[in-house]
């Protein structure tokens, strides 16, 4: 992973609520109350992301692009999808996703406090 996606992933990550940087078998991982919903790995020699994802985002991603979206091993079964960061990166969708990872993953408290940031935000 390039350090600038690796900024940008942080950016994303680290805005939410008590969301906090890890390192999981030598790749970042970013997690709420110690619970991963994003981890970054080099498989196969290249770099992609792990994100935690809603019922269906997994199947409708790789149906949409199978080049750039993949079920990971070990959490694919659970939903989570795969994306590699070696082609052209929607970092725009990876926060959605990153967000909704989060949101599946953080105590009821912490997604009243994101609901609360973003309507301020508005």
């Amino acid at each position: 992973m390039r350090k600038e996606q690796l900024d940008r992933l942080r950016t994303i990550c680290l805005a939410l609520p008590e969301a906090t940087e890890g390192a999981g078998v030598g790749d970042p991982t970013f997690r709420v109350r110690e619970k991963i919903f994003v981890m970054q790995h080099q498989m196969d020699g290249r770099p992609s992301l792990w994100i935690k994802a809603q019922r269906g985002a997994q199947e409708t991603l790789i149906k949409m692009d199978p080049m750039r979206y993949f079920v990971p091993p070990y959490v694919g079964q659970h939903g989570w999808v795969g994306l590699w960061l070696d082609c052209d990166v929607d970092w725009e969708l990876v926060a959605d996703l990153a967000e909704e990872g989060y949101r599946m993953t953080a105590p009821k408290r912490l997604i009243a406090r994101l609901d609360q940031q973003e309507s301020h935000n508005l």
